[in-house]
């Protein structure tokens, strides 16, 4: 994705609203939007927008995990069998 070439001024985007919306519903690209030359916003179709929380989500999830791991924060295989085995009976 080259998102220099996805970059509109407001003046565009006031003027051609409708057509950016379908462009980036169509295309799933984000647009930047500048204001004086400079970058203001991105807009994003929903759908791109919720799989990308979703992998910092993740990421997030991944990040605490190893911090855990690092501090030796972990519990064994045979442990956490024991405490499903032990709910489960």
């Amino acid at each position: 994705m080259n998102l220099s070439t996805n970059i509109r001024s407001v003046s565009y985007l006031k003027s051609r609203t409708a057509d950016l919306l379908r462009q980036i519903n169509e295309t799933h690209s984000p647009v930047i939007i500048t204001q004086n030359g400079e970058a203001r916003a991105v807009l994003q179709d929903p759908e791109s927008y919720e799989r990308m929380r979703n992998a910092i989500g993740l990421l997030k999830i991944l990040s605490l995990a190893e911090e855990e791991t690092r501090n030796g924060e972990t519990v064994s295989h045979e442990d956490v069998l024991k405490t499903i085995q032990e709910k489960l009976e």
